[in-house]
């Protein structure tokens, strides 16, 4: 066991032995305390072609995706989140200025009821989907599309939500859309090239900067929608092409079931001038009952490079059972169903997959595959 993992268990024993004794001990002082312990776990078989690989014998391949513990602080309007994942290495891969186990690392303040501002690590505003949360995703994994957003980077942002209504308020550690509002929301930065992402390379904090702007309007649950646009300069190293990415992102949750569409167009992958690539997707999601739901995603994508078009489709077919059932409703806003769930998803993949034209693109699967993932959080 390796010192990190050795070390994750040490501090998700003594966060669950201190909740649970604030919980038993303190009654009504523990809900004042200013700080709170977060955390979740993936763990996970995965197996098919488009995992293990064709020429191999049918393996299963076991481990996890995410193993992350945290925690927030609050203290009058001002707001810091410390988040860990155990999975990632200990270094600056990324080139975003902290290590790569590091997800967020950062402190807000809130100016006024609808406004708050962030300095440090956290999710850079373009990219529907990636925005929510890994312990909220409608399948074991973020698809290929992720590759195009700017993922996570160290700078400054300024953000708004539910403007033009009363009883909206921010909370300083917002990210994306992870509740329900009314009226527009905004989101401005300014980072470091954004290295983290799949489409830029060669980052190294004061080469150049990142420039981040989205745009939201939601009613309620019934209707949020986002539009945003994005660029890392010198997405290859220095003296290439800037990264430049579009997004556009609906989500609609109705009684039992909720609609998803998001769009993506980039150009310059990597800094290599005419490296595009644009995504598609479309999720459908239906609580079947109170402990399941099952789950459609497609992902469609087309990219050129150096001349050549492909494409790949990737379709998420998948069933979710909740442990621990919350509630009525649709199963997306009552997140607490994620606290403790089996996924599992099979995933197949069409397009230009093999032959004398194979898709260029970043990522996404070329052969068929299967997922069964169980996560907990607390």
């Amino acid at each position: 066991m390796s010192q990190y993992k050795f070390g994750l268990l040490l501090i998700l024993a003594a966060a669950v032995s201190l909740r649970a004794d604030m919980e038993q001990n303190s009654g009504q002082a523990a809900k004042k305390m200013p700080f709170s312990f977060i955390g979740f776990a993936q763990l996970e078989a995965r197996g098919g072609d488009g995992v293990i690989g064709a020429n191999q014998d049918g393996f299963v391949r076991f481990g996890a995706q995410r193993m992350r513990i945290g925690v927030k602080y609050r203290a009058g309007s001002l707001r810091a989140k410390l988040f860990l994942d155990f999975n990632q290495a200990h270094n600056d891969k990324g080139g975003v200025g902290l290590p790569d186990m590091v997800k967020d690392a950062f402190v807000s303040y809130m100016l006024d009821t609808h406004t708050a501002v962030k300095f440090g690590l956290l999710k850079a505003p373009l990219g529907m989907c990636f925005t929510v949360p890994g312990w909220q995703l409608n399948i074991a994994e973020r698809g290929f599309d992720k590759q195009l957003a700017f993922e996570r980077d160290t700078g400054l942002m300024i953000s708004g939500r539910g403007i033009g209504y009363d009883g909206n308020r921010v909370n300083g550690l917002e990210m994306g859309h992870e509740r329900a509002w009314k009226g527009f929301g905004y989101d401005f930065m300014i980072a470091n090239q954004a290295g983290r992402s799949g489409a830029v390379v060669k980052a190294h904090p004061g080469d150049d900067n990142a420039y981040i702007g989205r745009l939201m309007w939601d009613w309620t649950k019934l209707l949020h929608t986002e539009i945003a646009y994005g660029v890392s300069g010198q997405a290859g190293g220095i003296g290439t092409k800037d990264y430049k990415a579009f997004n556009f992102g609906l989500v609609s949750k109705f009684d039992e079931g909720s609609i998803e569409l998001e769009i993506f167009r980039a150009k310059n992958l990597r800094g290599v001038q005419g490296w595009d690539e644009n995504t598609y997707s479309v999720t459908g999601i239906y609580a079947v009952s109170p402990k399941i739901s099952a789950v459609i995603k497609h992902i469609e994508g087309d990219a050129e490079k150096e001349g050549v078009s492909t494409r790949l489709g990737n379709t998420y077919l998948g069933l979710s059972y909740y442990i621990h059932p919350y509630g009525k409703g649709n199963m997306r806003v009552h997140h607490r169903h994620d606290m403790h769930r089996i996924q599992c998803n099979y995933v197949i993949a069409t397009g230009d997959t093999n032959g004398k034209k194979v898709w260029n693109g970043l990522k996404g699967y070329k052969e068929n595959a299967w997922i069964i993932q169980y996560e907990y959080k607390f």
